[in-house]
């Protein structure tokens, strides 16, 4: 499956690209996030429950920046399973400066499920992942556009 689209966030681009890459802080925008282990700055591994309709699963996601280009470009790749099932996600962001006050975020991701969610959940995986996709982007941007506090 593949998702993508844009984003407007009322950010500076640095305050954007520091948030969406730090573990610590993006992960508080993914749903069901049970814990997250950080073991340097471009590797976390991250433990999600996730499924589509009645089946669901507790997914170890080991998670790696591949690019991370000069606060504009960055690629991740996350693989994990859940018992009886696997997922492997591939995300693309490229974030411009509208100016000083406003960034914009071209994103991508190319995701690919196996096993019984697959097989069972195939006709709900796309409503889901985009209600979820909705969820994760509410949140990036309401933090972001959060008033600064010292």
């Amino acid at each position: 499956m593949r998702f993508e689209g844009t984003l407007d966030i009322a950010a500076p681009r640095d305050r954007v690209w520091s948030f969406l890459t730090d573990p610590k802080q993006v992960t508080t925008c993914a749903p069901d996030v049970q814990s997250l282990d950080v073991t340097d700055p471009r590797h976390f591994k991250v433990v999600v429950r996730a499924g589509v309709g009645p089946i669901k699963g507790t997914f170890t996601m080991n998670v790696e920046f591949t690019e991370l280009v000069d606060q504009g470009h960055a690629t991740v790749v996350a693989r994990g399973q859940a018992p009886g099932s696997a997922v492997e996600l591939r995300s693309t962001m490229d974030l411009s400066a509208l100016d000083g006050t406003r960034t914009t975020m071209k994103w991508a991701s190319d995701v690919t499920v196996s096993g019984m969610i697959q097989q069972v959940g195939a006709r709900l995986m796309q409503g889901a992942a985009d209600k979820i996709t909705q969820q994760v982007f509410s949140c990036i941007k309401a933090k972001l556009e959060a008033p600064v506090t010292a």
